[in-house]
């Protein structure tokens, strides 16, 4: 007689056992159909994790990025706020129907300003017409600003997508609480889930954004997605209130007005958009959390584009229809995925011809030219490589570029590229932390550099500032 195995804990470095899509009932043709479409579109995939049952199903990591990486969130961030937020209201700290005002001192107001309840700000029904934000920048207190600009409309009356209502949740969250955002979800979230690695961009120094600047892995994004996914439990323990992720991703606000495509008018809940197929958290240019409750799954896509309803149509049309309810037979595609996935890199130019003449080259920036804010680059031949060093004034990146493959990530950006023609060195400079490439052509017949940028960042446009702040946290200019 055998005797019988002890449970144990599941790994929480390494939370989701791994299995074939078809075992959960998702053919792999289907994901590389997704993959596919993804690449052919030019869509710009950077990460992929697909989890079905609690099972992850696929995964994939477009080289130079890798799953230890953070990585920019920019508007993924608020369902963190929103759930901080959760957190201080089961505590007793945070009254979400309470007037926002009369958690902080109460700033000077208008009668609709001082009328807002933080039920208002979480659910982006404000009754302002623009999103606050712009004149919150440049002001010594952001919150004092917020408050100061009165809504046009009435309060609960309409829809406006509001950073600045996000960015004052964060802070009353950080009043009421006595710690950052980070802090305070440290051992009730991140902490639980395994997330040891995070960073939140801070304006100013010692609040963080809370509408953006969050820095995680791909891996932790699927963990927070589970988490939805499961009503807040994660492995048995209710992390989460009960019942608060329903309450959170339900359509509060109607946003069937609002600009973008259509899954940007199915409703507004505490952060997360309603779609056509479940609820979300995103970010710009293609960060996504995608939760899938009628299939019991989980998407979670990081990327660099402007089309973001492009990639959610890829999802909808290439992996939710082939979703079954019970396991297929095994299949030889799930092998052609694994070994296509593990491949995956982001395209860069290739080296193919020997330059004119002998380096180092330097070359000064081309005026006028994007909104990159370099001043020179010099390239000079290292190894099986070169060496680019980019100047910004008084700022200077040395960065490894490879010939013909991605060097290993040891630090915040990362090239590859070569010689195009015998006068033209191009290179992709990566910004492993976030989203963005730049892309720049050298011309030695000029001595100039060009620049452009696959998505121009929006909170700095430097490549030196293109990197994850301390995990103590790191003001960013605004």
């Amino acid at each position: 007689m055998s005797q019988q195995s002890t449970p144990t804990a599941p790994d929480i470095r390494d939370p989701f056992p791994s299995s074939t899509p078809e075992e959960q009932g998702l053919p792999s043709a289907a994901v590389t159909a997704l993959v596919d479409r993804l690449e052919r579109e030019g869509l710009e995939p950077h990460s992929l994790m697909v989890l079905r049952h609690g099972r992850l199903l696929a995964e994939s990591f477009w080289a130079p990025y890798h799953p230890d990486g953070v990585q920019l969130l920019y508007s993924l961030s608020k369902s963190f706020t929103s759930t901080a937020a959760a957190f201080a209201e089961a505590e007793g700290l945070l009254d979400l129907s309470a007037r926002a005002a009369s958690h902080l001192d109460e700033p000077a107001a208008g009668p609709r300003a001082a009328s807002l309840t933080v039920h208002q700000l979480l659910s982006m029904s404000t009754g302002h017409r623009v999103d606050t934000l712009d004149g919150m920048i440049g002001s010594a207190d952001p919150v004092a600003a917020f408050f100061a600009h009165e809504p046009e409309q009435e309060p609960g009356s309409c829809f406006v997508y509001n950073n600045g209502a996000t960015y004052t949740v964060g802070a009353i969250v950080q009043r009421v609480t006595g710690m950052t955002l980070t802090d305070y979800l440290r051992p009730r979230l991140f902490e639980p889930l395994g997330i040891d690695n995070s960073a939140w961009l801070q304006w100013p120094a010692g609040r963080e954004l809370g509408f953006s600047g969050l820095h995680l892995t791909t891996g932790a994004l699927a963990r927070f997605g589970q988490l939805l996914l499961d009503d807040g439990r994660w492995h048995g323990e209710q992390l989460l209130p009960a019942g608060w992720v329903a309450r959170a991703s339900a359509p509060i606000t109607d946003n069937s007005s609002h600009e973008g495509g259509v899954d940007w008018q199915q409703g507004y809940g505490y952060q997360y958009w309603r779609a056509r197929h479940g609820f979300r958290g995103d970010g710009a240019y293609g960060q996504y959390v995608l939760v899938l409750p009628e299939e019991d799954a989980v998407v979670v896509i990081t990327s660099c584009q402007l089309d973001m309803q492009a990639v959610l149509d890829a999802v909808w049309e290439e992996l939710l229809p082939a979703f079954t309810g019970g396991p297929l037979p095994a299949s030889a595609d799930a092998d052609t995925l694994r070994r296509s996935l593990s491949g995956a890199q982001i395209a860069a130019p290739a080296d193919v011809v020997e330059p004119a003449s002998s380096g180092p080259w330097t070359f000064a920036h081309r005026e006028g030219r994007e909104a990159a804010r370099l001043t020179g680059v010099v390239v000079e031949e290292a190894g099986d490589g070169w060496q680019l060093t980019v100047r910004e004034g008084d700022r200077e990146l040395t960065i490894r570029c490879g010939r013909g493959v991605w060097p290993e990530v040891n630090g915040p950006w990362v090239a590859r590229g070569g010689w195009t023609s015998p006068t033209t060195f191009e290179a992709r400079i990566v910004a492993v932390q976030t989203p963005h490439h730049l892309l720049i052509r050298c011309d030695t017949d000029t001595g100039q550099v060009s620049t452009r940028w696959n998505g121009v960042p929006l909170h700095d446009q430097a490549l030196s500032t293109q990197v994850a702040p301390p995990s103590i946290g790191s003001e960013t200019s605004l």
